[in-house]
């Protein structure tokens, strides 16, 4: 009998167990993780951006804990000799109808307590001499990339110096551990789990392959993270510029539309009722047009072919040779919850549970940024 288990070892499965060991040094704690090692998935695959936290409306989950889980985990690798690179940020315009939206992040940042700043385009050509902007920009001095893999090691061996039993190559099965407490952060399949125990009953997970294209050239045309002026529609942030931790430079991702949860690479992990049941609710989405769905999926569907990918991109900079970008990334896929009654996207994070078990459902960007101070509302608030 454990006191907890926690499905799923990544960077949310891993810091609530690193939260409960920190309030009980007595608590009997198991993390299962289905894959051989950390970061198969989404903690292991996603940009490393840690992200500033002025995307999101103020009465937001993702405004609570974005600021102090970017705060948070710089400290955490600057404490711990973990690879980080100060990369800033710049919101670029494109045009004058971007202007509004603009402000409206601009705003956004200044109620949830973020340093962000409207600059014009005098400043950034002295700045950032390669970035292309219209009359203004948003600079986030505090975004910064890390090595999500390092990091997810970092706390793995913390937990395992204090005794937390981590499991690997072991997928949950209902009844084979007895714990008080079941933590259900399985990412991709915490809906189906869900389920089990009564709850998720109007989500789904609705999965979107994200791909980078890296520049391989020597020369280094920019030096920050450049993002376009998103649609704050959908979740999705366009494709954009980021610096990497070891200062690759890479463009992306794409939001394209998966048709099963694990859809990486070919017909690897292909499984037949998981293609039909998401086909079905893209058709839906597609026909209804919901959050403008049918322009996503066709716009997306585009990226594929790399001239149109890097088109995208070459918007954001003055001069760029396209032909640097040669190497695509090893692929991500979102685990995007989509309600199923109303066809649209969660764009907060989205936590049920009760005395028995508590259920993570929706842990998309920025979770890795948030994952410490999330993990602890989780716990205080679902878990004791």
């Amino acid at each position: 009998m454990y006191d907890y288990l926690i499905i799923g070892a990544g960077v949310i499965g891993l810091n609530i167990a690193k939260v409960l060991a920190d309030m009980d040094n007595d608590a009997k704690i198991l993390v299962i993780e289905k894959e051989s090692d950390l970061g198969f998935h989404a903690s292991g695959r996603n940009s490393g951006v840690l992200h500033a936290g002025f995307y999101y409306t103020s009465n937001s989950l993702k405004a609570k804990f974005t600021k102090e889980g970017n705060a948070q985990l710089t400290r955490y690798c600057m404490e711990n000799d973990l690879k980080l690179n100060h990369t800033k940020k710049l919101v670029v315009v494109n045009d004058e109808s971007e202007l509004k939206t603009l402000q409206l992040l601009y705003d956004r940042g200044i109620k949830n307590g973020v340093d962000v700043r409207l600059v014009d385009e005098e400043w950034v050509d002295e700045n950032f001499k390669n970035v292309k902007t219209y009359k203004q920009a948003l600079y986030s001095p505090t975004t910064s990339t890390v090595d999500p893999l390092e990091i997810l090691q970092h706390i793995k061996q913390d937990l395992i110096q204090r005794d937390v039993e981590i499991l690997f190559d072991t997928p949950y099965k209902r009844g084979e551990f007895r714990a008080k407490k079941i933590i259900n952060c399985a990412g991709l399949y915490a809906d189906k789990i869900a389920k089990e125990f009564g709850f998720a009953k109007d989500y789904t997970i609705l999965p979107f392959k994200g791909v980078y294209l890296k520049y391989t050239l020597q020369d280094k045309p920019i030096d920050t993270n450049i993002y376009p002026v998103p649609n704050i529609n959908n979740p999705f942030l366009g494709v954009h510029y980021t610096i990497t931790v070891d200062d690759t430079i890479k463009i992306g991702p794409t939001a394209i539309p998966a048709f099963w949860r694990e859809n990486y690479e070919g017909f690897k992990n292909f499984k037949l009722d998981e293609f039909l049941e998401i086909l079905s609710f893209e058709a839906r989405l597609f026909i209804k047009d919901s959050f403008g769905f049918r322009k996503l999926a066709l716009q997306e569907s585009k990226k594929y072919h790399k001239s149109f990918f890097v088109s995208l991109a070459k918007d954001l900079v003055k001069d760029i040779n396209k032909e640097g970008f040669n190497k695509w990334s090893r692929p991500g896929i979102r685990a995007q919850l989509l309600n199923t009654k109303s066809l649209e996207l969660l764009q907060d994070f989205v936590v049920e549970g009760d005395g028995s078990s508590v259920h993570v459902l929706n842990a998309v960007s920025p979770a890795f940024t948030s994952s410490m101070p999330f993990a602890k509302w989780v716990v205080e608030k679902y878990v004791l």
